[in-house]
């Protein structure tokens, strides 16, 4: 198979050192609602569709009132019907939360729904507490979860190609829409089939993804120092399959571009604070950067929060250009996705635009 004609390999635009994507946490600011914050999804992917970005991609998470993104497939079938070059995708779903037959149904049918433009980005961590994560799964025996990530991943495949062996306890169940409609009386079924990613933190889903010949995606944006051993990982594990004949690898980066230097101090003070809230168990809405000025930070925050924005790529569109290209060369990654976060929608808006014109990503 052609990674190229599946989408797996962007195309590299303007001055970009690699293809750009969009990962969207969709979140919500103080004083602000979710359907505000699913507004702005549709705007950034709007702009990102009319300026070259490769992907955008919503991911899974619970529990937490300033990220309104806890079902993927639904945020991505609105976005689906106000875009239409775009790959839309999952960065990730977290499947050890659901059946696997019911992540083929759902990508099935967003396949359906904008054809050979879908990803299907999976993930083995809750994107939760414990304890979220056990109401979900409906189990409080947690690890099990994780350590059957292989096989439920195996299953999962099986039901996207509906191709489980003779005699299998499943062989006689499809995930619909899906390729049994192919094989039923008329049947036309469309050729593509959402593309698998792995996503990961440490080595585990980087060694699978390379043993499986599939496409890795790095959280670099909340495990730095992982990036690189996870990335060499990968590339050595890496055994050529039907939808990689090389390894592919993009890395998630928090990078916020604003008009003044000192603006995006702001604004990345206050995402900070939202992350410390949410470290220390108090997760809420992300807070304006009014209140994370006023904020009495302890020592513990302080380190903390100097430790988290290091790794928080930031400030004029040629601060971030400059720290973008160098991650680029540093880690030799294949794709960008970058995630702005802001209280306000419009800040994150911005950002996205800037960076393109920056880079003279192309214009509609």
């Amino acid at each position: 198979m052609d990674p190229t004609s599946d989408g797996i390999r962007g195309e590299r635009h303007g001055s970009a050192p690699v293809p750009l994507s969009v990962l969207d946490l969709v979140t919500v600011g103080a004083g602000r609602t979710a359907t505000d914050a699913l507004r702005t999804s549709v705007e950034i992917a709007k702009l990102a569709e009319a300026r070259g970005y490769h992907r955008y991609w919503v991911a899974e998470h619970h529990s937490m009132p300033g990220v309104a993104s806890s079902s993927p497939a639904v945020i991505l079938a609105h976005l689906a019907a106000h875009t239409g070059r775009i790959r839309l995708g999952s960065g990730g779903v977290m499947l050890p939360n659901h059946a696997p037959l019911v992540i083929a149904e759902q990508f099935g049918t967003l396949e359906a729904m904008a054809p050979g433009r879908v990803d299907l980005g999976l993930g083995r961590a809750p994107g939760t507490d414990g304890a979220t994560a056990a109401a979900l799964r409906r189990t409080d025996r947690l690890n099990e979860g994780a350590d059957d990530f292989p096989q439920q991943l195996a299953e999962l495949t099986r039901f996207l190609d509906d191709d489980f062996p003779d005699g299998h306890p499943y062989g006689r169940i499809h995930a619909v829409p899906g390729p049994v409609q192919a094989t039923s009386p008329g049947g036309v079924q469309s050729p593509h089939r959402p593309p698998l990613w792995l996503l990961g933190s440490s080595g585990f889903s980087a060694r699978l993804a390379g043993t499986l010949g599939l496409p890795f995606a790095f959280a670099h944006h909340f495990s730095a120092q992982n990036t690189i051993p996870a990335l060499d990982l990968y590339r050595e594990s890496f055994r050529p399959s039907a939808l990689l004949d090389a390894p592919y690898a993009l890395i998630g980066v928090s990078a916020l571009a604003t008009d003044d230097e000192n603006e995006a101090r702001r604004q990345v003070m206050a995402a900070a604070l939202n992350m410390v809230r949410l470290r220390t168990g108090r997760p809420g809405l992300v807070p304006t950067p009014e209140e994370a000025a006023a904020h009495e930070f302890s020592e513990m925050e302080r380190e903390f929060i100097n430790s988290w924005n290091a790794n928080v790529i930031h400030g004029t569109p040629d601060q971030v250009r400059t720290g973008l290209d160098d991650l680029a060369k540093r880690t030799g990654a294949d794709e960008l996705m970058l995630t702005a976060n802001a209280h306000g929608g419009e800040v994150r808006l911005r950002s996205y635009e800037l960076l393109a014109n920056e880079y003279g990503l192309p214009s509609a």
